[in-house]
């Protein structure tokens, strides 16, 4: 029985979802990523096979695509104005597709594993100063309960440089207050403890009044006016609301917190592989680009402070 490309598609999603564990947004990347690439393979205008879909495109059969053909493909996107980081993950996606098939015996050899991506130079994080983040964690004010929910998730985002995922999927029981440590369930589910500081313990305990349901309801931790979760979308625009109080007037998002988090602990003299444990970061490689930040805040300081420091 021929199995084909459509058919190999769903059960390589199906590995990831159920294999892997990737997160529902990593799950997606890699569909719309595969989608594009048969898209090219089949031009024609009937739609190709989204998420979940059973629908069939006259796709070739994957042993036949070559490394040729892949090419092709990847000068065909940067032809559409793609960048080098985007090219780079459409790269990967075919890569791990194709190992996949490799792997599971339905191609002799993978013919994403010898091409070469676009050189990319490393951008460094963007981060808020210290006292831009004071600011910004003094911005939630009043009796609301939204207010003392909105302050309870910037303060754990920064306290714990944990993932804006990391943050919504949160539950009560994840919570050891009296300890000071959270429950984080990272990519691939892999979990690790996060520290709250004494601000992030103390917001979260005036969250947990206002909520009205302390030590009873060991559902979601932080929900919306729903009495539902809350979604990374909400907590976005609820970081957006409270920079605008906060009168810092430059693009932030909840991950900007997180390169908060690391720098700051880096300045002040944290060891890298400390750092990389609390971000959970699989590699020392994904943290070391903080230590380039760390740097050039030192040369700031340095620059600042030293008589000929300008010189």
């Amino acid at each position: 029985m021929v199995i084909t490309l459509t058919q190999q598609h769903q059960a390589f999603l199906k590995h990831l979802r159920e294999v892997r564990q990737v997160s529902a947004n990593t799950l997606r990347a890699y569909d719309r990523d595969l989608v594009r690439f048969f898209t090219f393979l089949d031009p024609r205008p009937e739609s190709p096979p989204a998420l979940e879909s059973t629908h069939s495109v006259a796709l070739p059969l994957a042993d036949t695509i070559r490394p040729a053909r892949l090419r092709l493909y990847l000068g065909h996107l940067s032809d559409d104005g793609l960048g080098g980081t985007t090219l780079s993950r459409h790269l990967s996606t075919l890569r791990s597709f194709f190992g996949w098939l490799e792997e599971h015996g339905h191609i002799t050899s993978n013919p994403a594993a010898a091409l070469r991506g676009p050189r990319r130079g490393r951008r460094l994080p963007k981060y808020l100063e210290e006292e831009e983040v004071e600011r910004l964690l003094a911005s939630p004010s009043g009796e609301d309960p939204e207010q003392h929910r909105d302050q309870a998730i910037l303060e754990v985002l920064y306290s714990t440089g944990c993932r804006v995922a990391e943050l919504v999927g949160l539950n009560e029981s994840d919570f050891d207050l009296r300890r000071g440590l959270v429950l984080l369930r990272g990519k691939g589910r892999k979990e690790r403890l996060g520290m709250l500081g004494r601000p992030a313990g103390e917001a979260i305990k005036r969250y947990m009044v206002y909520k009205g349901n302390v030590g009873n309801n060991r559902g979601p931790m932080f929900l919306n006016r729903l009495n539902t979760r809350l979604t990374d979308r909400s907590v976005r625009r609820i970081l957006l609301r409270c920079l605008e109080r906060a009168a810092i007037d430059r693009h932030c998002s909840p991950h900007t917190l997180r390169h908060s988090f690391a720098t700051h602990l880096l300045r002040r003299g944290a060891d890298l592989r400390t750092v990389q444990e609390l971000l959970g970061h699989a590699s020392l490689g994904s943290t070391q680009i903080y230590t380039h930040v760390s740097l050039e805040g030192l040369r700031k300081l340095y620059r600042q402070a030293h008589p000929l420091g300008e010189s």
